[in-house]
């Protein structure tokens, strides 16, 4: 019997960072530096011991507290901080700040990701038109912008999109055409269907569950092969990519590998999954925070 062939299996780093650095993690916490301030936010990964010692992780400037008796918590600060602050990722700038669901409004382990759809984009000489779905504060639509892309970018949060667009203005492209797009990202895509438009790059970045503006119900289990089909009927006649991410799910990377393949089966090209991940600075260890699917056809 010939065994079957492995699929490449990938762990996916982004080392190109200045503003942003994994100091420590452990004890189902991370260290993290966002510019100038330090912070420790929940890490259930890091089931090992934190290598610094407890004095460099108290002079974290906050800490976010889980609520035993909800799934939310809240942030601790232990000193003044700026609401919000600017940092930077090689051309790219937008804001961060401590946001009531832990996250920065930044995830700094897609950094690897805005640079390969940037450069696909270049490749085809900016003559790209990418569609970015649950698109959060919009940094990857800004890299796709930034090298040519033609942008649409669709959100189930105004106040997500407004930080976007402030996140473009930072940026010094509020003159590139990026559609911002208030909608459930399903029915958005079942619209475009039914209107016949085609996109060239896809950017797919889904929760584990969420809302839509009129209150849609999304979960990923049920809508992502659903989503992922009608995205299949939106691809032009020579599409250049599609990254998918998934956070916190119970799906294995290999499992978003073959639903992509699903969606791509009829184009040549290069299929890779596997994990992004975070390495310490300090130590040889990486931090896998999310899984991944992507497809180029180059």
């Amino acid at each position: 019997m010939v065994p079957p062939k492995q699929p490449e299996f990938v762990l996916l780093a982004s080392p190109d960072w200045t503003d942003y650095e994994l100091l420590d993690s452990g004890a189902g916490s991370k260290l993290e530096r966002f510019g100038p301030y330090r912070f420790v936010r929940p890490e259930p990964q890091a089931i090992w011991q934190p290598t610094l010692d407890e004095q460099e992780w108290r002079r974290a400037d906050a800490v976010f507290r889980t609520d035993s008796n909800t799934e939310g918590g809240r942030w601790s600060f232990n000193r003044q901080i700026e609401p919000q602050w600017i940092m930077r990722y090689k051309n790219l700038s937008f804001w961060a700040q401590p946001t009531p669901f832990r996250h920065m409004g930044v995830f700094p382990e897609q950094a690897n990701q805005w640079d390969w759809v940037r450069g696909h984009v270049e490749a085809a000489r900016g003559q790209a038109r990418v569609l970015n779905l649950f698109g959060y504060t919009g940094i990857a639509s800004l890299a796709a912008a930034s090298a040519g892309a033609a942008v649409t970018h669709v959100d189930a949060s105004k106040k997500t999109i407004g930080w976007a667009r402030e996140n473009q203005v930072l940026s010094g492209l509020d003159d590139r055409p990026i559609r911002w797009i208030l909608d459930d990202a399903l029915k958005f895509v079942r619209r475009e269907v039914r209107r016949g438009a085609q996109y060239d790059g896809f950017i797919i970045d889904p929760p584990p569950f969420g809302r839509g503006p009129k209150g849609e119900i999304w979960r990923i289990d049920d809508g992502l092969p659903e989503l992922l089909r009608e995205c299949r009927q939106l691809m032009s006649d020579a599409p250049l990519f599609m990254v998918l991410t998934a956070y916190a799910i119970r799906f294995s990377a290999l499992s978003l590998r073959y639903l992509l393949s699903e969606t791509i089966a009829d184009f040549g090209g290069t299929l890779a999954g596997g994990e992004a991940v975070i390495p310490e600075q300090r130590t040889d260890r990486l931090l896998s925070t999310a899984i991944f699917a992507r497809w180029s056809a180059r």
